[in-house]
């Protein structure tokens, strides 16, 4: 799916292509300051998607999504905006969605399960890669696949890979090691832990909108956030 990011704030882009940069079926082919920019990269590039902001100088994202409704092979347009004022207009353009800044990971999980459904996209593993994670086992690196990874935690600045039969340690933080591992179904449950959901068997209420999930065969019980419960019951519910 290739996509374009059109936004005047370079922050914001960056923060788009470092979340993209997840999505293995994702690429990003360029991205471009104001709307009239954008519309140039729209005839040169021909993306799939634009990520689009909406209030920027000069010509607004709104004016530039009706515009783009006459043309025969026109992007799908998902909003990024700080504003949420302008939801009914996205709508009368068409919009697949409308995401608020600053951007939630969970938030855009759905928008790009959208995407995936309108354009019929399918993941794309590169057969180049033989998809095994380097982790440390006391004096020696060993490679584990991700299958075999139950959950991950940070605890001060280490990393633990733990698996049915073992925990390994690893130099990467937990985001960088969820980008590695997007196309596993791995979710982030606490802003320290990262499960796999296959392995998870119960989700135990704590008290005041917290939880405790448990893992096949393992022993701790891992805390879940308030704010990924109920996406996460989403995720494992029929």
């Amino acid at each position: 799916m290739k996509v374009a990011i059109i936004d005047d704030e370079p922050y914001s882009r960056e923060e788009m292509k470092h979340l993209l940069s997840g999505y293995s079926w994702v690429e990003v082919v360029g991205e471009a300051s104001s709307a009239e920019k954008g519309l140039e990269l729209i005839l040169t590039s021909e993306p799939d998607v634009l990520f689009l902001d909406i209030e920027m100088p000069g010509m607004s994202g709104v004016d530039l999504a009706e515009a783009l409704q006459k043309m025969k092979r026109k992007p799908e347009v998902v909003f990024a905006t700080a504003y949420p004022d302008y939801a009914l207009k996205a709508f009368r353009v068409e919009a697949v969605d409308y995401l608020l800044k600053p951007f939630e990971e969970g938030q855009l999980a759905q928008t790009m399960e959208r995407l995936k459904n309108v354009l019929k996209v399918e993941d794309k593993v590169q057969s180049s890669s033989i998809g095994k994670l380097a982790v440390q086992d006391e004096d020696k690196i060993v490679f584990i696949s991700p299958k075999e990874i139950q959950y991950i935690y940070r605890e001060e600045r280490e990393t633990f890979i733990c698996t049915e039969k073992k925990k390994y340690t690893c130099r990467l933080p937990i985001k960088d090691l969820e980008t590695k591992l997007s196309t596993y179904p791995f979710f982030r449950v606490h802003k320290s832990y990262l499960v796999q959901l296959p392995f998870v068997e119960e989700l135990i209420p704590w008290g005041s909108g917290v939880y405790q999930l448990k893992v096949h065969g393992a022993d701790e019980a891992i805390p879940v956030s308030r704010n990924y419960v109920k996406e996460l019951r989403e995720r494992l519910e029929l």
